[in-house]
């Protein structure tokens, strides 16, 4: 739920009625002169005051010594003096009662420890006063409604409907600029720089419920509570689209990795997949960013995935058909009634299914009546209007007339696709203001809708309702407390198979034998083949010491096999409290699978499936999801994978099929103990064995790796 003080705080800081300039300069090239004027040349209408010691006037304005000497205390104040004087601005804005205050300044935890520190001792400050900072290390803000321009970004964008949240301030300066050029228009734009108090969680909370925002956009380098940002834009992405780049990404977290799981949890892959739970629209690029957000702020959201294609060439309908099938949307079968009227008015040359070709003759009348008859079929969800310009069209009355259209269309969207340079320039300029997405390419506005129907699914989805299976937490506490009071990280193969049980998992049949004839003994009523396995809480390696053999098929393989380990691995390890030998059935028939888990520092438990061995890393074929799973997510899980289809496949081979149901189980299994338990950093289950439906698969072997939460 949001914070009302959060709230309250934010609204001073984007809505205020005077603001300081502290460092203002008279030199134009100086940052403090360029906030300065940009302020006044932006036509913000509150009080301005430039604050300098060594100036009596600027830009026409009064300038003052400090900020007491002003009188009043203003909303905002914008501090842009050096950095050994920061602090001390600071402590006079807590002084005066100014609540909301951007630093520019650089040099601090960017630069050095120092710099760090004194960014500790600013905040601190300012947080005893209830001071709310932007920075430091940033470019400002602009507020376009407002005709606020506390930045040095350049000239004000136009107003609109995206809040966009920035890192980099030199990125959000591009944006900005591309975004004049090309008429989109924000309703808010920050740059966060060092995000000493106020960052990316506070200002998605501050978009999600502010009434000029529609669209959230965003460049993040770093997320500082990642569990929380998650959680937030779960929320925030039912009803206004999330649309963020993600750079930096490093090996954070993977160093502490003890196996392959923390090597695949590392990928970027897994940053994506945190994203999806979220319902958060990663974008790889600007130009991207750019197009999903136009098309999600100005028009309404696809019913379904189905389109229509209106084109007045053969060619570009070809690739728009081409570039649906490859996004995953489908091209509406037109009904009988509507190529039915459009018979009745195109050329007889004209194609009349879908796309629908209207010729390269084809004058803007023509466009609108064949735009109406699509968006008028209950088949269809959504509209592409793709315009070549021959000599004979009519560019810029078609694009009036898509507009006209447009505002007709009854909640379903449509996106435009003007080909060309100059001949559509003027065309695409009225697309523009008439709040029409247009792009430069049929796959472009594809990618558009495909986002678009993408944001509808997910808003859509039933609930997330997360099953929990009958377990015995008490039993899973005492290993794990148990393993940490030794001192170590990992836990032991016999409390690793405890943990299993207890959170419902069946492990291989096997009893631990104190000699020889006692481990035949327990062979003979396991059955044959077996596998024999050093037993001592002192040796979680058991390969390094020749602890395992495996395939004994007679007592006296067993017998043999036993009085080795006993004769050598004490002399191995000499320090280690050797109980006996477990004796354990081996595992036959049934695919092996691979489940696993990487505690990611920012967001949590993330879980991992894919083929069991050593192919989960050969062939990457791996699929992540944030725990805590639904049962609909594991199927998920299942399904984005290669393994799905060889598991399903296995009745082509003779094999019964896998059931998946139990396979699904095991991950919601596994998504509740790493959920309960935040002292598990890592853990894989491999093989885990699945077999036909009516079988109970088996977890061959575990490893855990735990810390103190």
């Amino acid at each position: 739920m949001d914070d009302p003080r959060d709230i309250a705080s934010l609204d001073r800081l984007f809505n205020p009625a005077s603001v300081a300039v502290i460092g203002a300069s008279r030199e134009p090239h100086k940052t403090g002169h360029e906030i300065l004027a940009s302020l006044i040349r932006g036509g913000f209408e509150g009080k301005i005051w430039p604050v300098n010691p060594k100036a009596d006037e600027i830009e026409g304005l009064a300038c003052y010594p400090d900020l007491t000497s002003i009188g009043q205390a203003p909303d905002l104040a914008v501090i842009v003096v050096p950095k050994p004087l920061v602090k001390g601005v600071v402590e006079e804005c807590a002084r005066v009662g100014t609540k909301s205050a951007i630093i520019v300044t650089a040099g601090f935890k960017e630069t050095s420890e120092e710099g760090e520190r004194l960014e500790r001792e600013i905040l601190r400050t300012a947080q005893r006063a209830g001071l709310r900072l932007i920075g430091p290390n940033c470019l400002g803000i602009m507020v376009p409604k407002n005709k606020l321009n506390a930045s040095f970004g350049g000239d004000l964008p136009e107003p609109g409907v995206i809040g966009y949240f920035s890192q980099s301030g030199s990125l959000l300066a591009s944006i900005v600029d591309m975004a004049r050029a090309e008429g989109i228009g924000f309703s808010k734009c920050v740059s966060m720089g060092n995000k000493a108090d106020i960052g990316e969680l506070e200002l998605l909370r501050y978009f999600g419920r502010d009434d000029d925002t529609r669209v959230i956009a965003g460049y993040l380098e770093t997320i500082t509570d990642g569990d929380a940002f998650v959680r937030e834009a779960e929320r925030i992405s039912r009803t206004k689209p999330i649309l963020l780049m993600k750079a930096g990404e490093t090996g954070a977290g993977r160093e502490a990795a003890s196996s392959h799981t923390g090597r695949l949890a590392g990928t970027q892959q897994a940053f994506e997949v945190v994203f999806e739970r979220a319902g958060i629209i990663r974008c790889e690029s600007i130009r991207r960013q750019f197009d999903y957000a136009r098309a999600l702020a100005d028009q309404p959201l696809p019913a379904g995935q189905r389109v229509a294609v209106i084109a007045n060439a053969g060619g570009p309908g070809i690739m728009a058909a081409d570039a649906l099938e490859g996004e995953g949307l489908t091209l509406a079968r037109l009904a009988d009634e509507t190529q039915a009227r459009l018979r009745e008015r195109l050329p007889n040359a004209a194609n009349l299914a879908n796309p629908i070709d209207v010729l390269g003759d084809a004058l803007a009348d023509v466009y609108e009546f064949a735009l109406g008859q699509a968006l008028a079929d209950a088949n269809v969800d959504a509209v592409l209007a793709i315009l070549s310009p021959h000599a004979m069209t009519e560019c810029d009355a078609t694009a009036e007339a898509v507009v006209r259209v447009a505002r007709e269309a009854r909640g379903k969207p449509i996106v435009a696709c003007f080909l060309g340079a100059g001949r559509v320039a003027r065309a695409v300029e009225i697309l523009h203001r008439g709040r029409i997405p247009q792009y430069e390419s049929p796959e472009s506005a594809v990618a558009a809708l495909r986002i678009m129907a993408k944001v509808n699914r997910w808003r859509n989805r039933p609930k997330r309702i997360v099953r929990l299976f009958p377990v015995n937490r008490r039993k899973v506490e005492q290993v794990i407390n148990r393993t940490l009071r030794r001192g170590q990280s990992e836990i032991s193969e016999m409390d690793a198979s405890d943990i299993l049980e207890a959170y419902g998992f069946v492990t291989p049949r096997g009893q631990v034998a104190a000699s020889a004839d006692q481990a035949a003994n327990f062979a003979d009523q396991i059955g044959y083949p077996v596998v024999l396995k050093i037993w001592s809480p002192d040796i979680l390696h058991k390969t390094d010491v020749d602890g395992v053999k495996q395939g004994l098929a007679g007592r006296q393989d067993v017998m043999d096999a036993f009085d080795l380990m006993m004769y050598r691995i004490p002399k191995k390890r000499p320090d280690a409290d050797i109980l006996g030998v477990l004796v354990q059935e081996t595992v036959a028939g049934g695919s092996e699978v691979y489940l696993g888990m990487q505690r990611d520092p920012r967001f949590g438990p993330l879980m991992m499936f894919g083929m069991g061995g050593i192919m989960v890393e050969t062939l990457r074929d791996v699929a992540f999801h944030l725990a805590p799973l639904t049962a609909e997510e594991a199927r998920e899980m299942l399904a984005s994978t290669r393994t799905y289809q060889l598991l399903r496949d296995t009745e082509d081979e003779g094999r019964p099929a896998v059931d998946l149901d139990a396979l699904a189980e095991g991950l919601q299994r596994l998504s509740q103990l790493v959920t309960e338990f935040p002292q598990i950093q890592e853990m894989q289950i491999t093989p885990y064995v699945v077999g036909p439906e009516g079988t109970q698969p088996i977890a061959v072997d575990a490893r855990i790796r735990v810390a103190e939460a």
